[in-house]
């Protein structure tokens, strides 16, 4: 049955949320002292019709492209509404972009007006060819008068549009009715594994359906209050905006992930939305923790996660749980689970994983602590948000089940294709790549093999990309191997498997900084640097003996044969992982090309 989308546009939404709701909490953001600081529907509409209109007052029309180059803050919430409501088009730069990147994303997308975090992030594009360029609009630092881009603040921008709205009250109006859902509202650049990022374009019908889609999966409700830290330039971020919007929930935003765990007490959300990489460091650090307690702790710790996976057990196979299992789980969780449900806050109702797979050994730990994730997949291309594991109904190892009417079948090779309304217009300025991207009958092809259970969960078997062929001629799925490792072993960072056109499998492992250090404490290595730790004789015995405890549950030919502990963690300057935190193979071959080598020093690699 076609779901009901109620809106034209984004701004059409946002605008009858502010006039649904003026006077509830809409955004908020930290403080001086770290305290949410929170501001109204009515608050957030004024700030971004003020933008808006003086984004208009620039020269900016429908369609046309502004870019924002900054961390995930309640400003670019603020510029990306009034970009909407300016009729305009977001272009989404991380951050962490590499200069050369940003400048590229802004030429090709043709962006009239760039909203840049700090004279640094503005620093980006100095001396760069950008015609269609005319603003550099700074949210923090002040604006440089010999720039050879006009700058201005944004608390000046703001000033503009404000006075325009005063001599023209219905300018913002006009523009939201002149946007329906056929037109572009945002162009994400996929930073994809390889190669130069691609403009995605995304319609405002696709993300209006990607609001009122979650809101019918379960995910979000007006009564939840949801703390947003992802990156809003990754397409995940900006679908929660859309469904913050269509809901009108509370949402706490600060990109600052050095301090998420820590605030997660201060704000007590009921819902937050992350990458794998944030639940894998939840996970190491209580299973850490208890293994360092030992004695009674540990074995309490132990028996407790024993109790709570036996009752996942169950209810995964859709039986009964017995009383006396739920007499056990209830004193387990009062001694255990309580203190981790603390940790995340104590009021989680629903906790979403994306991005990236999510090994189902994690998310049993999870389930078991009385913290189930609902797994979710989508791509760029498609809005982020295809299928998603509803609440209360979380089946694991799986992505759930397609949101909303969006279709979905597999191709012969199991390929997942999908079709409808979040799907994208094609690849801005690439007609070949977008004729590609689709089957003859406008399916999207995801680039990833899957299987459909008789109720519609979708299992990801791998990336077809990713798919590496032994020298043998055996097919290994490499972040299926990856997932099982890091819950084996609660020091992994990141694990990488190599295996294409080689004769063994091997590993590449980075461990966690905090976890390493405290498995140090009370050794002779306690105090000693990160890479001097990783690189001691105990540490490789400690990593080897959770491979053998890892090929003890593999194939033959997946086996690890070899481990190497890279002496620093995979980053996304060194092009090894993505600001979605995938991981870059090509980039950590290249860039540990000789570790590799020496693993294979000696034998045969078949092209």
């Amino acid at each position: 049955m076609a779901l009901d989308v109620p809106y034209r546009s984004i701004p059409d939404m946002f605008l009858k949320r502010v006039a649904s709701t003026p006077d509830r909490h809409a955004f908020a953001h930290p403080g001086p002292d770290d305290a949410p600081v929170w501001l109204t529907w009515a608050q957030v509409a004024q700030r971004a019709k003020a933008i808006a209109a003086g984004l208009h007052g620039l020269g900016v029309g429908q369609e046309d492209p502004v870019a924002i180059l900054a961390g995930t803050r309640l400003e670019w919430v603020l510029a990306d509404f009034g970009i909407m409501c300016a009729s305009g088009a977001t272009t989404t730069v991380y951050p962490t972009t590499e200069p050369q990147d940003a400048t590229y994303i802004l030429a090709d997308s043709g962006s009239k007006v760039l909203f840049a975090e700090n004279p640094d992030q503005a620093a980006k594009i100095a001396g760069a060819a950008l015609p269609a360029l005319t603003h550099v609009v700074l949210f923090d630092g002040a604006a440089d008068p010999a720039a050879a881009v006009p700058q201005l603040t944004l608390a000046e921008l703001e000033e503009q549009g404000a006075r325009r709205l005063a001599e023209d009250p219905e300018l913002i109006d006009r523009l939201v009715t002149g946007i329906g859902p056929e037109h572009l509202a945002t162009l994400i650049y996929t930073s994809g594994t390889t190669g130069r990022p691609k403009g995605v374009e995304l319609l405002h019908g696709g993300w209006c359906w990607e609001g009122v889609a979650q809101e019918a999966m379960g995910l979000l409700r007006a009564d939840d209050l949801q703390y947003l830290w992802l990156p809003l330039s990754h397409s995940f971020g900006k679908t929660l905006l859309c469904g913050t919007t269509h809901v009108g929930m509370p949402t706490y935003v600060d990109g600052r992930v050095d301090k998420l765990v820590e605030l997660l007490s201060v704000v007590r959300p009921t819902l937050m939305c992350g990458a794998p990489r944030v639940f894998e460091k939840v996970y190491n650090k209580s299973v850490t923790t208890a293994r360092d307690a030992g004695g009674a702790k540990a074995k309490i710790f132990a028996w407790a996660v024993g109790v709570g996976k036996e009752k996942v057990a169950l209810e995964q196979a859709g039986k009964p749980v017995p009383g006396g299992l739920k007499l056990k789980y209830t004193v387990a969780e009062k001694l255990v689970f309580s203190k981790l449900q603390a940790r995340l806050g104590g009021r989680i109702r629903v906790l979403v994983s994306g991005a990236a797979p999510l090994s189902p050994d994690i998310a049993t730990f999870f389930a078991a602590a009385n913290l189930p994730i609902s797994e979710g997949y989508g791509l760029t291309e498609s809005s982020a948000g295809n299928f998603v594991n509803p609440p209360g109904a979380i089946r694991i190892g799986t992505v759930g089940r397609a949101m909303g009417d969006l279709e979905c079948r597999l191709d012969t090779d199991g390929e997942i294709l999908v079709k409808g309304r979040p799907v994208m217009r094609g690849y801005h300025n690439l007609p070949q790549e977008t004729a590609a991207a689709f089957t003859e009958d406008g399916f999207l092809r995801t680039g990833d093999i899957g299987s459909l259970d008789d109720d519609g969960y979708l299992r990801i078997t791998d990336r077809k990309k990713d798919l590496v062929k032994t020298s043998g001629g055996k097919y290994i799925a490499p972040s299926h191997i990856e997932g099982m490792f890091k819950a084996i072993c609660p020091y992994t960072s990141q694990a990488v498997v190599v295996a294409q056109a080689r004769n063994f499998c091997t590993l590449l492992v980075t461990l966690d900084p905090d976890a390493i250090a405290g498995w140090a404490a009370g050794t002779p290595l306690e105090g000693r640097p990160y890479a001097e730790i990783v690189a001691s004789p105990e540490a490789q015995a400690m990593v080897e003996e959770y491979v053998a405890q890892l090929n003890s549950k593999l194939n033959r030919w997946e086996t690890i044969k070899k481990v190497t502990i890279l002496p620093r963690d995979l980053t996304i300057e060194d092009g090894e992982i993505t600001p979605s935190l995938k991981i870059k193979r090509r980039g950590v071959e290249s860039n540990f090309a000789a570790e590799i080598d020496k693993m294979y020093a000696g034998t045969v690699a078949e092209m």
